[in-house]
């Protein structure tokens, strides 16, 4: 089962990188003229929000790049929000769900297998949980994260363009920006996680850094100074979410405990 696990995450990891890979490596400038939906849709207008933010920047794009990724992220921000609702109405279920997976525990037969996933879903049912509720968000997030990805390295005149010492149309001479992506990626993943670290979440703390180093010691500037921005309001976004958490969890527990004491005893129900 762990050995699925990895190889499943080692997938959807290769997946998206190579989807990356090919945004980044395309060198035809997005116009509005370019064809696709894709591109028409979804990159271009990303590009032409770039270009006017640079223009209301005073020309620079380093910083068009800064706003545009800090307001794309406060965009999605509800969303994460939403998926970090759901992941916790998950955990709290998690004792009631083991209980279910060890009654039908080492029965495989179709039927065993379909009565448990009835109890599951009116499991589901009772608490109003949508089980695959915290995985909507993810994916409504990918496309307009991968079409910035893709705006910012197809955007002609952002590679025209300096920002601090570097050129963003090439890869940072002095490798600054690529090691900072890689230390802000490990961060803003660790701090994603909860105090016990997964091994398939630990092994992918310790390659997406790695990743990120290689691809920005290659890739124009203007990718890394992306990656960096968008960790570092990643990293304060995962404190952010963590106290959230905290705090429902300990509004939670309070109400639980109100509702236990003004709840009548069967002694007292009997006496009346």
């Amino acid at each position: 089962m762990k050995r699925n696990k990895k190889l499943l995450l080692l997938g959807l990891m290769g997946a998206l990188l190579l989807a990356l890979a090919g945004c980044s490596s395309t060198k035809t400038p997005v116009t509005a003229t370019s064809g696709g939906f894709w591109d028409h849709y979804f990159v271009y207008p990303l590009s032409m929000a770039l270009t006017k933010i640079a223009e209301w920047a005073g020309g620079s794009y380093g910083l068009s790049i800064i706003i545009a990724t800090v307001i794309i992220r406060l965009v999605l921000l509800p969303l994460i929000l939403k998926q970090q609702k759901s992941t916790m109405a998950m955990q709290a279920l998690r004792p009631e769900m083991e209980k279910i997976q060890k009654k039908y525990a080492g029965k495989k037969d179709p039927e065993t297998q379909q009565k448990q996933q009835k109890e599951m879903m009116q499991l589901y049912q009772t608490h109003k949980i949508n089980p695959v509720g915290g995985c909507l968000p993810i994916f409504i997030q990918m496309p307009i994260i991968i079409a910035f990805y893709n705006a910012i390295a197809r955007t002609h005149e952002i590679a025209q363009h300096s920002f601090l010492w570097v050129s963003l149309g090439k890869p940072d001479p002095y490798f600054i920006l690529p090691v900072v992506a890689a230390i802000t990626t490990f961060l803003q993943i660790r701090v994603s996680m909860t105090d016990e670290i997964q091994p398939p979440m630990k092994m992918m703390m310790n390659i997406m850094p790695i990743f990120i180093l290689v691809a920005g010691i290659s890739l124009p500037s203007a990718l890394a100074l992306y990656w960096v921005i968008g960790n570092l309001f990643g990293i304060g976004q995962g404190y952010y979410l963590k106290k959230r958490m905290s705090l429902l969890k300990e509004k939670d527990a309070a109400n639980n405990t109100a509702q236990a004491k003004t709840k009548p005893s069967p002694k007292s129900k009997s006496k009346s």
